[in-house]
């Protein structure tokens, strides 16, 4: 028998990704694996969405992988990631148990389906802070100073991701990689989208029910337990927003009203770089959100079936 391909679920933040992915397993007697950058953190539950009561369907609780694995206070980076997926995985692929990839970090699943080398480039500490105090404008003009060859593949849509690409452009010009790649990963691979009103809408009720379910609580108690406000504003969004209100920097309102809009603008970021995974060789089925989940369920089913 072949192989069964792994089942890719993606798509921006409030898509209903985790839920369909969640249906899809309990159909398949599947097992998922998170590809959430951030989900991994223990003690960051509800700013990460991990929503880990909707694992369970029917009283069978669904198993999952990939969260909750490192402790708050760490970095978890792309190969990180890479390393554990490919374990996960293989363990999986060895007892017969489908396996169903489900996150919306497009860099973590664009790595693994495109076999990136680089990100076993490591860090450069002192590189970083030279650029944080530059602009995107002028990041994106130190960028250019390179080799075409060093840069093709970099991801220009944020400060950090022409950082990074900096980094690995210098590495390059004065070093080799010498790792092997992980073996190909045979995908298929399903998108959700929202149009924008309806996006907006999701992510401002999902912001409503984090707070009512106490994010800022949350982040308090991961202070107390030492993880540091600079860490916290590290993993962006809530937690770098909810510290700037517990200090005093912003008043509610404007916290609220900030998050809703960096979340909008992040959500808006994952689809551009999803549309360059697409760009790059990786085909997406892409199905409207507010699909009848039957629908597209049937769809990837039948895409499944035809392949094992």
């Amino acid at each position: 028998m072949n192989e069964q391909p792994l089942i890719v679920i993606l798509g921006a933040t409030a898509s209903g990704k985790t839920k369909l992915a969640v249906q899809l397993a309990h159909l398949l007697q599947a097992e998922i694996i998170s590809a959430d950058s951030r989900q991994v953190y223990r003690g960051m539950d509800i700013g990460t969405g991990k929503d880990l009561n909707e694992y369970m369907v029917d009283g069978q609780l669904i198993p999952y992988h990939l969260i909750n694995v490192v402790d708050a206070g760490t970095k978890y980076h792309v190969n990180n990631f890479l390393t554990d997926f490919h374990k996960t995985y293989e363990a999986l692929q060895s007892k017969g148990i489908p396996a169903i990839l489900c996150g919306g970090t497009g860099m973590y699943i664009h790595s693994l389906l495109q076999n990136y080398q680089y990100t076993s480039i490591p860090v450069d500490e002192t590189l970083r802070t030279e650029l944080l105090t530059e602009t995107r404008a002028s990041l994106a003009e130190k960028l250019d100073t390179y080799p075409g060859e060093l840069t093709v593949h970099a991801d220009r849509s944020t400060v950090k991701r022409l950082i990074r690409a900096i980094e690995i452009a210098e590495y390059l010009q004065n070093d080799e990689i010498h790792t092997e790649p992980h073996p190909k990963v045979n995908a298929i691979v399903i998108g959700l989208v929202d149009d924008v009103a309806q996006r907006r809408a999701k992510i401002y009720q999902r912001l409503e029910r984090r707070l009512e379910e106490g994010l800022l609580a949350e982040v308090e108690a991961l202070i107390e337990s030492g993880v540091s406000a600079d860490m916290l504003e590290f993993y962006g969004l809530e937690y770098k927003l909810s510290v700037q209100f517990l200090q005093g920097k912003l008043d509610f309102d404007s916290f609220k009203a900030q998050l809703f809009t960096q979340i909008c603008q992040y959500a808006k970021r994952q689809m551009t770089y999803f549309r360059k995974m697409e760009r790059d060789g990786v085909h997406i089925h892409w199905f409207q959100a507010d699909t009848a989940p039957e629908t597209i369920l049937k769809g990837i089913l039948a895409a499944f079936q035809g392949t094992i």
